[in-house]
């Protein structure tokens, strides 16, 4: 079968005005629309075609970074299913990009983004099929997402090791792996997805501090020391945890 294909979309706003990067994630999970107004552009008519087209792209998953836990302040995610693969919702993608029509530009939002980047991502063996990920089996009021880099090549090795043996870990503090991908383009970059919640994000970080002797009053996981020892034989620069609070509407969100 084709991989599947994704594009998570980083976006950050300037001046730092908090309402902006609400008006964003609003637009976004209305179908690149403000409330009330028609789809007027490519990827908006791309989106509206999910389940009617296999190349059609959609929304699976939209949050606001938590600040705290190193985000750059005020920082939007969105993350984007590219149904039938490279030959399909990609390959639409692309040619979105020919002759540059007036539609390919995003003008009802001017100016409220500052900067954006675009991620394309691909799944990796053991990582949920897209049926999965667009139906709401995987869900969390948070998510956490990580960007690593490993050796030349190690990728899907790495992220073999993610789904073998920090997915059953990661499950005993309640998070679901919603995504293991190689970064496309990329030799040496890989990006995991998790969805979940507070509880389990605390409860991780604590019996983590607990197996390396700094907190004796609660239990110890030495897996999760022991993961970062696996982990480190791949790495080749820094693996980057960040949280990310889930915003209502796409798939990988609550429902609310």
């Amino acid at each position: 079968m084709a991989r599947d294909v994704y594009v998570m979309d980083i976006t950050d706003f300037r001046p730092l005005v908090s309402v902006t990067p609400l008006r964003f994630l609003r637009w976004v999970t209305r179908g690149f629309r403000e409330e009330g107004q028609a789809a007027e552009t490519a990827a908006a008519a791309m989106q509206a075609s999910r389940g009617k087209h296999p190349g059609a792209i959609e929304l699976v998953g939209a949050w606001y970074a938590v600040g705290v836990t190193g985000h750059q302040q005020f920082r939007a995610f969105s993350l984007y299913a590219c149904h039938g693969g490279w030959a399909g919702g990609w390959r639409r993608m692309v040619e979105l990009y020919q002759g540059v029509p007036d539609s390919l530009f995003l003008s009802p939002i001017d100016g409220v983004r500052f900067t954006a980047t675009s991620v394309p991502l691909v799944a990796a063996p053991g990582s949920p099929a897209v049926g999965a990920v667009c139906d709401g089996s995987v869900r969390g009021p948070f998510a956490v997402v990580e960007f690593t880099d490993v050796r030349t090549g190690a990728g899907l090795d790495y992220l073999a090791a993610v789904t073998e043996q920090r997915r059953p870990v990661m499950a005993d503090y309640g998070f679901q792996l919603a995504g293991a991908y190689e970064v496309a383009f990329s030799r040496r970059q890989v990006c995991t997805l998790w969805c979940g919640g507070v509880d389990g994000h605390v409860g991780l970080l604590r019996a983590r501090d607990a197996a390396r002797g700094l907190d004796d009053a609660v239990l110890a996981d030495d897996r999760l020391v022991a993961w970062e020892r696996t982990s480190a034989a791949f790495l080749d620069g820094d693996s980057r945890e960040l949280m990310l609070a889930a915003f209502a509407g796409p798939p990988l969100s609550p429902a609310q």
